[in-house]
């Protein structure tokens, strides 16, 4: 590109000069080699296609348009910054694209991404627990639908913006917390399967976000300064009952809060207003704080309780996505909040694709449709699961181990 980089691309350039490289397959040149980029219109995913075309590859922009930002369609509002995914941004990927002077492809995946994510979204706060969509779209649509055109435009690699790493100890490809462990992105990404890993790279694993700001106004990226995404793109304003309650009226359903011990302390108008963990909003007149400790979608029953009842011993997950060494039982670091410190547990594996997860020491507050992601002590992410609610959880003797794990790595 002719442009004098600062010395934080150093690293990061010679690193690209290995996208697409895999093991056992012969070596191609980066002008030999077509790099997909999954451009949101953002900072980072504009440094990272920046990048790619600085290494010499043969760089293409492809942009998922995943949801309508008109006011008729998003409950009377436009379209407000802090959000992804929107019309602004694709003009921003376009924009970059134009800049860089590669080709650019916007798949629109509207209907894809209401029966994939939306639903699952609705669904999962209906059973009173507390969804991630970001990684049910990861899962569900970016990384499976951006993969397949990827491939179908021929190309080696598919290329995101995360702030993740990428290796391949031992000829096996694995996913390994960011440098920057503020930033690091694993936690969204457990549900990446070891196919889509192997053709999926990270160029930004080892920046910070001030270093990826400051390439991307050196390369002359306009988004440079462009804020950060944190709501989620279809909740306008962070309403996420109104978005419920849009697609699911019965969500208003009123019902009983209750103690543990069952005494009716008040009413609510729909569980949807309550999450595990919730302390404002509740009944008073106990004689010390009380929590939301469970939600019971059948019987529409909000259950409170002091703080220590939010304590779990251990827990279970569901729809179990595991990378690590082929073991029954294995001591791991869990994660189960994207911003939580990981500590020290036990993993069993059950049958189904379902795990028991035994904290080390003590106990931790656990919330059902969040997510265990599970690292080893060195910062390999292992895999993880969506937790399930506390009333499955139970000691080991609910499910019997499986055979073991078929997918192995050597840290």
């Amino acid at each position: 590109m002719g442009i004098a980089l600062p010395a934080i691309a150093a690293t990061t350039l010679a690193r690209l000069g290995q996208l697409g490289m895999r093991p056992g397959q012969p070596a191609k040149s980066p002008a030999e080699t077509t790099v997909v980029v999954a451009m949101s219109g953002g900072v980072d995913s504009s440094c990272a296609a920046a990048l790619c075309h600085a290494a010499g590859y043969k760089t293409i922009g492809m942009t998922l348009q995943l949801w309508d930002y008109t006011p008729a369609s998003n409950g009377g509002k436009t379209k407000e910054f802090g959000t992804c995914c929107a019309l602004d941004d694709v003009y921003d990927a376009r924009r970059v694209c134009q800049t860089l002077g590669i080709p650019h492809y916007v798949l629109n995946m509207e209907s894809a991404f209401k029966s994939a994510v939306i639903d699952d979204f609705v669904e999962t706060y209906l059973s009173g627990a507390t969804p991630i969509p970001c990684v049910r779209c990861n899962q569900r649509i970016k990384f499976k639908e951006l993969l397949e055109k990827a491939k179908s435009l021929g190309a080696d690699v598919l290329v995101t913006g995360h702030y993740v790493r990428k290796d391949w100890p031992n000829g096996k490809a694995v996913l390994r917390m960011a440098d920057d462990k503020a930033k690091d992105q694993t936690y969204y990404l457990f549900t990446t399967t070891q196919e889509q890993l192997d053709f999926i790279d990270f160029p930004l694993g080892n920046l910070t976000k001030p270093e990826v700001r400051e390439l991307a106004k050196t390369l002359g990226l306009h988004v440079h300064h462009k804020k950060d995404s944190y709501d989620i793109c279809f909740v306008p304003g962070g309403d996420y009952r109104a978005v419920v309650k849009k697609f699911a009226p019965e969500a208003e359903a009123p019902g009983h809060i209750v103690t543990e011990e069952g005494t009716v302390v008040g009413h609510h108008e729909g569980i949807i207003g309550y999450t595990v963990g919730q302390r404002k909003g509740l009944p008073g007149g106990a004689t010390e704080a009380m929590y939301v400790v469970e939600i019971r979608p059948d019987t529409r029953e909000v259950v409170i309780g002091p703080r220590e009842s939010l304590g779990r011993a251990l827990f279970t997950v569901k729809e179990l996505n595991w990378l690590g060494p082929d073991t029954e039982s294995l001591a791991v670091e869990v994660k189960i909040r994207a911003q939580h410190t990981a500590v020290p547990a036990t993993l069993n594996r059950l049958e189904n694709d379902r795990a028991e997860v035994v904290f080390t020491a003590g106990t931790e507050q656990v919330s059902p449709g969040q997510a265990a992601v599970f690292y080893t002590p060195e910062g390999t992410m292992l895999g993880g699961g969506w937790i399930e609610p506390t009333y499955l959880s139970s000691p080991r003797e609910q499910g019997k181990p499986t055979g073991k794990i078929q997918v192995s790595i050597t840290e």
